[in-house]
């Protein structure tokens, strides 16, 4: 009877403690308060970065649609959403002119002005930091602004 009692000393137990064990879950769960809220926020300022690439695109093409036609242009997104269009009275049919980029959330665009020097594109857009229903504006005169809600 003493030798088991002896021997079951001299054999510790091996595995982790449940101190041990809540330390480590507690670590974890710091760790990912810190670092989710980081990525979500990565991905809102990823999403403004898509909806002021896109507006740069549609200002570039409206300009360059005013070097030879007078009318303003008119421009959307296409029915299924991937492309958007430039209709005027200087082009034969739609013109697609660039994709919409893929994290932008129901786009819409809106073009305004009477020529070149006061051409204003207004996107709204959805998932950015500034929230749904938000605009990024690209002016003329004043260059591309911030998301807006």
């Amino acid at each position: 009877m003493i030798a088991r009692v002896r021997k079951s000393l001299d054999e510790k137990d091996k595995g982790f403690t449940l101190i041990e064990l809540l330390v480590v879950i507690i670590i974890i769960g710091i760790l990912a308060a810190i670092a989710i809220p980081i990525f979500l926020n990565q991905r809102k300022k990823a999403v403004d970065a898509a909806a002021r690439a896109d507006v740069t695109t549609i200002s570039k093409q409206v300009a360059t649609y005013l070097v030879d036609n007078t009318d303003m242009p008119t421009v959307s997104v296409t029915a299924d959403g991937e492309s958007y269009e430039m209709t005027g009275a200087g082009l034969a049919a739609a013109e697609i002119i660039g994709p919409v980029s893929g994290s932008l959330e129901d786009p819409a665009v809106a073009v305004t002005g009477t020529d070149a020097s006061d051409v204003v594109v207004t996107l709204t857009f959805s998932g950015g930091t500034a929230g749904d229903g938000a605009t990024i504006t690209y002016d003329a005169a004043k260059g591309l602004g911030e998301p807006t809600a």
